[in-house]
């Protein structure tokens, strides 16, 4: 046995006529666009002069090798050279924030040796 439903393929109204008539097609969507920004600041989106150091969390790190920075987010190292070093929530483990004197920059965490 086979039960099957059909539905009107349009919607009748109230009786009295008072009911709206149904569009056909849906409304267009009027969603605000907005700019696609990455809370990630290990895609380059980091300023580092806008950095402020956590109030704890800083350790002191030993270079292991000469770093050349790709960019103005980076800081370049030089081997034997000690920083202080922290990271920002959010950010990608594989980097930290480095601080020299009055410089500072995203760092590869390979190239450190975590002291404190």
């Amino acid at each position: 046995m086979s039960l099957s439903c059909r539905f009107p393929s349009t919607f009748v109204g109230n009786a009295d006529g008072m009911s709206p008539p149904l569009s056909t097609s849906p409304p267009a969507a009027t969603l605000p666009l907005l700019q696609a920004v990455s809370p990630n600041p290990a895609d380059g989106t980091l300023n580092p002069s806008e950095v402020k150091p956590p109030s704890s969390g800083t350790r002191k790190a030993k270079v292991l090798y000469d770093y050349e920075a790709a960019d103005s987010s980076e800081l370049a190292l030089k081997a034997d050279e000690l920083i202080t070093v922290y990271s920002l929530p959010g950010m990608d483990p594989d980097w930290l924030i480095g601080e020299r004197g009055n410089k500072k920059g995203k760092v590869p965490v390979t190239y450190l040796e975590l002291l404190s």
